[in-house]
């Protein structure tokens, strides 16, 4: 199964979207707040190649970009793949 993280804010529509998406599909996700966490805010940036927006989402430690990249995976249908590859040791 895969490993996802996807940075959050509590209130962020798109967080909300992006985290239902893969409710639907079954996915368990590490979620990670940075809300009024700028240090956690830096680090998911750096992370993200500098994007400052949430949700940002990483499937087994690769980018994936933000809410609109996890649907047009899904649109395309590479998310599946995406979700049911083990994370690489």
């Amino acid at each position: 199964m895969a490993h996802i993280e996807i940075y959050t804010t509590p209130t962020c529509p798109y967080c909300i979207a992006a985290k239902s998406l893969l409710t639907r599909k079954g996915a368990a996700f590490q979620e990670i707040s940075v809300a009024g966490d700028p240090a956690g805010r830096r680090a998911m940036s750096d992370r993200a190649g500098g994007r400052t927006t949430v949700p940002q989402i990483f499937i087994n430690g690769k980018h994936i970009g933000g809410c609109d990249d996890l649907y047009a995976l899904d649109d395309v249908g590479q998310l599946d793949p995406l979700l049911a590859a083990g994370a690489s040791a």
